[in-house]
């Protein structure tokens, strides 16, 4: 019975970088109450860190770093893939968005033999068109899965190139260091589709030049027909097609009068960035960072910091200011539980990726064991892994 015992307890637990963690969690993270952090790991192009803080009731927010053979053949091109997927309503689009993007991404990088903003534009809107399947399949069941949809940031390094996809609000941000001072200056690299911004609201207007409610202010924050502040997403497809803003989706969300055209749209704002020997670090994260940290103190706090653990860091910092807001002492903020803590704070993703210039500038050819993680302590069933990796380099740093 003893033996038996034992054969259960080593079926369980594992050994990880970090001790001993459960069967079924990735072996390099580690859980502390609703923090998922992983401090350290290594791609392609140099080290990253990662963590998550969890508000909501259900984490809304996924991410993924997939590091090694970006085509679905194992010929290459080599490079690292970094996804931050911040959903509202739920989390069925940003978990949808985290299982498919990035073998979307695969499969046209394979049909085009290389890296490209084409590649990218095709795999995001494959994931769109995807979750639209999703919404038509199970609307007359589950209606509200229409009102449910994720931002979606994306960046990919290959051949010496930084490619930054974005939908929505999050944010990614370039540390690049002033040879002649030293210092380590903040420059975003994506744009964003918020309300809140003048030229989104203009860009609305533009595009629904006969529709004088397209953005409506409601307690103060502008939204997009007074029901959502970003103007682009995956997912919200009650604001795409009009077949599902209608019966039995909740009153809340149908619009009184029937539209002709995208509320919403689904085109993502791509930017491409030759990488330079002076860029030394790149922050990805959902807005929960950056409602509470300006991109320069960002930068400060990675920079002037040791590289392990420097996500986690950020997400500290961002909620000590979310408690000094509150007037209260951060200690007390990290006891409130799931649910009631969304009240203070938003579910919040950190992807700090280093750029090693020697690693950046031969990375596309240099061939590399492949590691897959995602945030929240979630992990690849070994039957959906890349194909060029095995089951043991999953997490593998």
């Amino acid at each position: 019975m003893l033996s038996g015992l034992m054969n259960l307890l080593r079926a369980c637990f594992r050994p990880g970088s970090d001790g001993f963690t459960l069967a079924g969690s990735d072996a390099g993270g580690r859980q502390d109450g609703l923090l998922w952090y992983k401090d350290s790991g290594q791609h392609l192009s140099g080290e990253f860190s990662m963590a998550v803080i969890q508000a909501n009731n259900l984490l809304e927010d996924q991410s993924q770093i997939e590091s090694g053979c970006l085509s679905s053949n194992e010929s290459g091109p080599y490079g690292t893939f970094v996804g931050i997927y911040d959903g509202h309503g739920g989390p069925e689009t940003s978990r949808f968005i985290n299982d498919h993007l990035f073998h979307h991404l695969k499969r046209f990088t394979s049909e085009q033999q290389s890296m490209s903003v084409d590649v990218i534009r095709k795999a995001l809107q494959a994931t769109e068109e995807g979750f639209i399947s999703v919404v038509a399949r199970q609307f007359s069941l589950s209606p509200q899965i229409a009102a449910v949809g994720s931002c979606c940031l994306v960046g990919v390094i290959c051949n010496g190139t930084l490619y930054i996809a974005n939908l929505g609000d999050s944010r990614a941000v370039l540390g690049r260091a002033v040879k002649a001072t030293g210092e380590v200056l903040a420059m975003q690299l994506s744009a964003e589709h918020n309300a809140s911004i003048e030229s989104v609201r203009q860009e609305l207007h533009a595009s629904h030049p006969d529709d004088p409610n397209i953005v409506v202010l409601k307690h103060n924050v502008w939204r997009v027909k007074g029901l959502i502040q970003v103007s682009r997403s995956i997912g919200d497809v009650y604001l795409k097609k009009a077949e599902f803003n209608r019966e039995p989706l909740y009153a809340k969300f149908r619009l009184r009068e029937p539209y002709k055209m995208p509320i919403l749209s689904s085109e993502p704002s791509i930017s491409v960035h030759h990488l330079q020997p002076h860029d030394q670090f790149i922050i990805f994260a959902s807005d929960g960072l950056w409602e509470h940290l300006s991109n320069q103190e960002a930068v400060d706090i990675v920079q002037n910091s040791p590289r392990s653990g420097s996500a986690r860091r950020l997400v500290k910092a961002a909620l000590q200011e979310a408690a000094k807001k509150r007037e209260m002492r951060y200690s007390d903020l990290k006891k409130i539980d799931r649910g009631v803590r969304r009240h203070f704070h938003d579910d919040t993703t950190v992807i700090v990726v280093y750029l090693d210039s020697n690693l950046v500038s031969r990375a596309s050819t240099v061939k590399f064991p492949g590691i897959s993680v995602r945030g929240g302590g979630i992990n690849l069933p070994h039957n959906t892994l890349a194909p060029c990796t095995t089951p043991t380099e999953i997490g593998g740093t």
